[in-house]
């Protein structure tokens, strides 16, 4: 009898066990008032093995020197294009959150990058995202160089962001850094897109400035530390057999003709907005 008692007991610990697992589940998925999946990912790379930019980089444009003096002409002339389909663009780029930010290279693919249809290259971007902060982020707090919306005063692309970037340094720019590296890793996935992929990288990185938030020395350091990041990520075996899966996924995506779901020519033509009317040969 006792045995039964036990058994009857256990059965019944086990429903219960099974309905709270099961309703924290629905929960999970339905309640959007629980916390977010964590978004970053643990990159490929650690604190160790990622690039060491105090090392790498020379010491931001210092005040009243003649290259912070093209910094902050850069910086004026852009202002000509806010309010611009060239601004709303810089405003998308300034979303480094996911979902959002794997849809800056899609347009450029040709295809939609979703966790859904291509969960391998979206696992990618994120863990990227990761290694190229690491790689920023000795620079970023040794020199915490002012941005430019701080001195001049002016209201930038992404205003809810403002109060961090205050005291986030400026140099280089992590925007800048995975952009560059996104578009390297993609040219190289996606070799017949190349010359696209690496004009949508470098307009990536414009958008801080255009977005009024990086200085245009920030931006080139920032694809220095990139180019930095990618050539270290390729000594990592998993990295190597992610990218081999992300190139299947994309033709299996293009075989299915899917197509992004942004508005990809109001981008191409944001994107040639800007090449009339770039004010300074510093942006070439």
């Amino acid at each position: 009898m006792r045995r039964n008692m036990c058994h009857t007991a256990l059965h019944k610990i086990m429903i219960v066990a099974s309905f709270i697992a099961i309703t924290a589940g629905c929960a999970i998925a339905g309640n959007p008032s629980l916390p977010p999946v964590p978004e970053k990912l643990p990159g490929y790379l650690t604190s160790n093995t990622a690039p060491n930019s105090e090392m790498l980089l020379p010491p931001p444009p210092a005040a009243g020197s003649t290259a912070f003096a093209l910094d902050q002409d850069i910086n004026r002339n852009v202002m000509t294009l806010r309010d611009t389909p060239r601004w709303a663009l810089a405003t998308q780029d300034a979303d480094l959150t996911f979902p959002a930010a794997a849809g800056a290279f899609s347009c450029t693919l040709n295809i939609p990058i979703t966790e859904q249809e291509t969960p391998n290259l979206y696992k990618l971007l994120r863990r990227i995202r990761t290694d190229t902060s690491l790689a920023t982020s000795k620079a970023k707090n040794k020199y915490m160089r002012t941005r430019p919306f701080v001195i001049n005063k002016e209201r930038t692309c992404a205003p809810s962001d403002e109060q961090f970037l205050r005291n986030n340094g400026s140099y280089p720019s992590g925007h800048s850094t995975v952009g560059w590296a996104w578009a390297l890793i993609l040219s190289e996935i996606s070799p017949e897109q190349a010359d696209a992929i690496l004009a949508r990288g470098r307009a990536f990185g414009q958008s801080r400035v255009i977005c009024n938030v990086h200085w245009q020395s920030d931006v080139i350091e920032g694809r220095f530390m990139g180019d930095a990041t990618v050539a270290r990520l390729h000594s990592e075996p998993l990295f190597r057999v992610d990218m081999e899966s992300a190139k299947s996924e994309i033709a299996a995506v293009r075989a299915k003709g899917l197509k992004p779901g942004r508005d990809c020519k109001a981008e191409a033509a944001a994107l040639a907005e800007y090449e009339q009317q770039a004010p300074s040969p510093a942006n070439k």
